[in-house]
């Protein structure tokens, strides 16, 4: 799959595509919203390899809307494209699946200059709160909010689904290397569920020698190449 993005903009990562394989490997049918879509990459790989999905994408920037377009067209997958805020999206659309790499850094940190960097990775653009809330509204019962997150702040992950009437179903946990503290963690939660979460095998991005064999084979099911504009 081709994927056009921008140069000094925001670019999809590892967090992108280890999300794609969760996702993918739930085998969701029906209906999926990809939240804060970008280049539109996580939610074109949903499309290609989900033959019994209809896929979605949401975006808050024009700029991103038009990589969504161009890219979906580059690679002959139909989607529905949609240009919104989604704190305050209202569809009566209702989802099997919503799916999103939100973004995670708080205020503290210091910001790009980049407005393109900057609404893509502070949270005070689409808090997690604001996500779980309208995801709510947007599910089918017992539908799937996919999504991943800084894992140290797993904590306020569980209480803000507990208190939006989600059940954690599953986790799985990046980690840079062994021995290093997880990353990021990937988290299924399904609305107006009683079920019980499942910790998945967790995957190690590297070893000694570069990639780690598990990485490595999510990275070549995936097969992007990435050009630059």
């Amino acid at each position: 799959m081709i994927i056009y993005q921008f140069k000094d903009g925001y670019r999809y990562n590892s967090d992108t595509i280890m999300l794609y394989h969760f996702t993918k490997d739930l085998k969701p049918k029906g209906k999926i919203l990809e939240v804060g879509a970008g280049s539109g990459v996580l939610g074109l790989l949903l499309a290609r390899d989900l033959k019994d999905s209809n896929v979605t994408l949401l975006d808050i920037q024009k700029e991103n809307i038009n990589l969504c377009i161009k890219n979906s067209k580059v690679n002959n997958i139909e989607c529905e494209i949609i240009e919104a805020d989604y704190k305050s999206f209202k569809s009566n659309e209702r989802f099997d699946l919503i799916v999103s790499n939100p973004p995670y850094y708080h205020d503290g940190v210091r910001k790009s200059e980049n407005e393109h960097l900057s609404i893509s990775r502070y949270s005070s653009n689409l808090s997690l709160e604001n996500l779980i809330k309208n995801s709510s509204s947007h599910l089918k019962s017992h539908g799937s909010l996919v999504f991943c997150y800084d894992a140290k702040q797993l904590m306020y992950i569980s209480h803000l689904l507990l208190e939006n009437k989600f059940s954690m179903t599953k986790l799985k946990f990046i980690y840079p290397k062994k021995g290093k503290s997880a990353k990021v963690v990937l988290a299924e939660a399904k609305k107006s569920s009683k079920s019980l979460c499942n910790v998945m095998e967790s995957i190690y991005l590297s070893d000694d020698s570069g990639y780690s064999k598990e990485a490595y084979r999510i990275f070549k099911e995936a097969n992007l190449e990435s050009v630059d504009v």
